[in-house]
Parts: C-alpha cells; structure tokens; sequence
C-alpha cells in the first residue's frame, strides 16, 4: 500500500481516516455503523482515485450500510438512490473498469471521454429519473425533500459518468457532497450523533476533488503514451 500510493494519497487517506474517528470518538461512540460506513467510504474514494476496480467494489458495500443509515434518519431519496442506483451501478461500473484495464494493468482503468451527443443523453435521462423520484420520494414522506432530490439529480450523473470512466465523475461526486454535506447538517443539528456523518461527507469532498485532478492526469499521460507507440504496438 506504501509502494502503490504516493506521499500525497497516504496523507490524504490518514488524514481522512482521523478526522472521520476523531468526530466519531467525539460526538457519537455508539453508531458503530456509521463509522465503519465512513472509513469504508473513504477507502473506496482513494482507489477510486487511482482508476482501481478496488474502488468500486468498496462503494458497493458503502451504498448498502449507507442507505441502512439513511433508513433510520428518514432519508428515504438517500436510502432509495444507494440501494436502487448508486449500488447498481456501481457493480456495472466495476465490469466496465475490468473490461477497460490501461494497457493491461488491472490497477489502473483505461480513462475515457464522451462526446456531446452522449452529453445530452445523459442529461435528458437525468431529467426523467429525476422526476420519477420526486413522486417516489413524495409519496414516502421524505424529510428535506428538495436537497434530497437534488442529490438523486447529481448522484445520477455521477455514476453514469463513473460507469462511462470519464474524470468528470469526480466532479458529478463532489457537487453531491455538498448537497449531502447540508443533508447531514441538518440532521445533525437535531442529532449530534450525526455529526460524524457530515464529517465523512467532508473528507469525501476532499477526496473527491483529489479524484478529478489526479484523473486528468492520468488521462493526459495515457493520451501522451498512446501517441507516442507505433502502429503497430496499437
């Protein structure tokens, strides 16, 4: 794990990781599942960072403790979207990355684009999920409404893109950490045991703005040694 991820990654994890159990020692020391929630989630965000399918089967297993959490805070859209969404294509976006290695290399997935045609798609299904939520969520009651469904609206286009291997997924997840960031605090100003919740959302933010940066990278040096083989070797 030392060889694998530089200085900055280490930091950045261990950093996650403390601020995530110190706020959990601090205002909680019972919601053990809300800890292993986040320490699972944190971990999933620096592989996913790297482009490593690693990444994606922890966000599985994070999605289905979350919408556990999500159940009890009356979070019906976060609940729904975790388990009915997020969690699925997440196992989708876990094939496409294994299918899609960058020459070879498991660790790492080949980085894609999508054009503007496929844009437009992926907005015009947005709306249409969006919108069949809203009843759903509606009918349920969900406490927040508005915030909630707006995550519904970012958490979509953050796993299609993440499905799609395109760095832009990041930003799709960084967009949603603040909706949930204001999710969390809301429901931590009634419950400070859900202080450790918004924590996690925070360092995910942190996380997934790393994510963006060092996939653009990733994408420039694969795009720079594709160029440089020879017809052949391509």
């Amino acid at each position: 794990m030392f060889k694998y991820f530089s200085k900055a990654e280490l930091l950045l994890y261990i950093s996650s990781m403390t601020l995530i159990t110190a706020s959990f020692l601090l205002f909680d020391r019972t919601n053990y599942l809300t800890l292993l929630a986040s320490l699972i989630g944190a971990t999933s965000l620096i592989f996913c960072a790297k482009g490593n399918p690693i990444g994606q089967v922890l966000i599985i297993l994070f999605s289905i403790i979350y919408a556990i959490i999500s159940f009890s805070c009356a979070y019906y859209g976060e609940m729904i979207t975790y388990l009915g969404m997020t969690a699925p294509m997440a196992m989708i976006a876990l094939i496409s990355w294994i299918k899609h290695p960058y020459n070879g290399n498991h660790s790492e997935v080949c980085v894609n684009s999508i054009g503007k045609k496929e844009t437009v798609f992926m907005f015009v299904l947005t709306v249409f999920v969006t919108v069949a939520f809203y009843f759903i969520l509606s009918r349920l009651g969900t406490s927040n409404l508005a915030p909630s469904l707006f995550s519904v609206t970012t958490s979509f286009i953050a796993v299609y893109l993440t499905y799609r291997r395109s760095p832009f997924f990041a930003v799709a997840y960084a967009v949603n950490d603040i909706v949930l960031i204001v999710l969390w605090a809301l429901a931590s100003a009634n419950d400070t045991s859900y202080i450790p919740v918004l924590v996690c959302f925070a360092t995910f933010l942190a996380n997934d703005m790393y994510s963006f940066s060092n996939w653009r990278k990733m994408q420039k040096r694969q795009t720079t040694q594709s160029s440089m083989e020879s017809p052949q070797e391509r």
